[in-house]
């Protein structure tokens, strides 16, 4: 694999459609405050228009260093020449996601509360699992909550990185960085926020 995760601020987009050019400029404020790896977010049927913003995305977070991950659909992130893709349970298996996208992108695999569901996916190949819901989420309010310890177990099983997820705040992602998330994946927290800069720089400075 040749793009590294980072340890930090793992800034997720909000559902469009956007206003045109707001998608970007906000991604390029979330990075200037400090998010390691953007990804892509969007589940409508408009592929005209996720195929743009993906395109528009990757092409910005290329010019500043910071990976690309497209949520879900394997085939836009071939498109763009996304940086990586992120599978859930009810997405495309891992190994085809690896065999369609090949051996230097990132897959990451949501796991919620399962340290099983997470120790299968490192062995078949997965670069990083994410864990959550932590706390209440606006984005899923539907989703199961995940104890603070399978974190805590994660990183005494798990050598791959692992990112916490769900209604993660800059009040109370201290809690996860500190029982080991190495990413903490925020949607509304930064891009739900007026001044979104400084939002994803309150995040990104738990990890310091």
């Amino acid at each position: 694999m040749s793009t590294v995760l980072r340890r930090g601020l793992y800034a997720i987009t909000r559902q469009g459609p956007h206003p045109p050019g707001a998608l970007g400029s906000a991604v390029a404020l979330a990075v200037e405050g400090g998010a390691v790896a953007i990804q892509y977010r969007d589940k409508s049927e408009d592929h005209t228009r996720r195929r743009e913003e993906a395109s528009e995305l990757k092409a910005l977070c290329c010019a500043r260093g910071v990976p690309l991950i497209v949520n879900d659909d394997i085939e836009l992130a071939a498109a763009v020449s996304a940086d990586g893709v992120h599978l859930g349970r009810d997405d495309a298996q891992l190994h085809v996601a690896r065999d369609r996208l090949g051996s230097e992108v990132v897959i990451g695999v949501s796991c919620y509360a399962s340290l099983e569901r997470a120790v299968a996916a490192e062995r078949a190949g997965a670069d990083y699992v994410a864990f959550g819901r932590f706390f209440p989420s606006a984005t899923k309010p539907g989703a199961p909550a995940c104890p603070v310890s399978v974190l805590e177990a994660a990183g005494d099983t798990l050598s791959i990185p692992v990112a916490a997820i769900g209604g993660i705040t800059a009040d109370n992602g201290a809690i996860l960085v500190n029982a080991g998330a190495d990413l903490l994946a925020v949607i509304d927290a930064v891009f739900g926020q007026s001044d979104v800069r400084a939002a994803a720089a309150r995040i990104a400075e738990l990890f310091v």
